[in-house]
């Protein structure tokens, strides 16, 4: 795998901007950081990038033989599963965000995301039947947790984990804790838009993130957001949707329906670490705005929601959000 080393002028007499981007899980896998020179960044982001293989070994759902697939695999057949720290933390942590959404945040939802995947990629809209058959195998409460001995059991076969919703959360966050370890003081990872940071560029208030308009590659919205030492994750139907009936169809799934949302709009998190930016975005987006504006506050979090009626841009935020807007 090819490793993309950009230099920018010195900032201080000390340090340089280094950006490495290399693909990860099918997507741009940036970090961004200041160092003293080119031979220590290289090394770290290296080993960043080991961490990165390391974790993705154990949460993807595309790896036959990735722990997640294994815990899967004894789906209904009464077996405890010993999980690894690392999936029994992120498993622990959808546990947490599945009670605090009222169940809007879903991991069981993986034989539906599976189906609507496979429809994407055929342009082919499921059955009715289809979508209730898959539906039937989903349900947090068919998870079963021994916590003392860190173990998991999925009580119906068929079952499948879909970790999409805040893996990348977590890996960036798992990213951005190991820079910290190094002493790190000013660094960025973008893991497909899930962005964890901390410090900020030498002379700046923040990292500046921009946000797309909704349904929009190419423009963005006139606020830009300043950051530091926290996680932004902006989730929408950009790229990954299916029309039909008139209607578009978001990958985002409402666990209460099986299809994907049809509310056309981009949600924007900003929360104290990767791994509840990640998972509050897809919950947010399920939500009522009255709602997910609730849920964030609740969790000391910010969320903007952006949406276009009438050939307007609309905003609906949570308490504080403004704060963020870079000056």
């Amino acid at each position: 795998m090819a490793l993309v080393l950009l230099i920018c002028q010195p900032s201080t007499a000390q340090e340089q901007r280094f950006s490495f981007t290399v693909s990860k899980m099918g997507s741009p896998f940036t970090i961004v950081l200041f160092a003293g020179d080119s031979l220590k960044a290289k090394d770290i982001v290296q080993r960043c990038f080991a961490l990165t293989d390391s974790l993705v070994a154990i949460l993807s759902d595309y790896i036959d033989s990735s722990e997640l697939n294994r815990l899967c695999a004894r789906a209904g057949k009464g077996e405890w599963f010993f999980c690894s720290p690392v999936l029994y933390e992120i498993l622990a942590q959808s546990r947490f965000a599945y009670d605090k959404s009222m169940g809007s945040f879903d991991i069981t939802l993986g034989p539906l995301t599976r189906l609507w995947r496979k429809a994407r990629k055929e342009q082919r809209f499921p059955a009715a039947v289809e979508v209730m058959e898959k539906k039937a195998m989903t349900g947090f409460s068919k998870i079963q947790f021994d916590t003392t001995r860190h173990a998991v059991r999925l009580l119906q076969t068929g079952m499948q984990l879909d970790l999409g919703g805040i893996g990348q959360g977590y890996i960036a966050q798992k990213v951005i804790d190991y820079l910290k370890n190094q002493r790190t003081e000013n660094a960025l990872v973008d893991v497909s838009g899930d962005i964890v940071c901390i410090g900020a560029p030498p002379g700046k208030k923040g990292w500046t993130v921009a946000i797309n308009l909704p349904n929009n590659e190419h423009d963005l919205l006139p606020q830009q957001l300043h950051i530091s030492n926290q996680a932004v994750t902006t989730s929408g139907d950009l790229f990954q949707y299916m029309e039909h009936g008139g209607k578009r169809y978001s990958h985002i799934i409402d666990p209460a329906t099986g299809y994907g949302i049809t509310s056309q709009k981009n949600v924007t998190v900003i929360a104290a670490d990767g791994i509840m930016a990640d998972w509050l975005t897809k919950a947010c987006s399920i939500l009522p705005v009255k709602k997910a504006k609730l849920l964030a506050e609740s969790l000391h979090a910010s969320v903007l929601i952006t949406t276009i009626k009438k050939g307007k841009l609309v905003y609906y935020m949570s308490k504080g959000c403004k704060k963020y807007w870079a000056q």
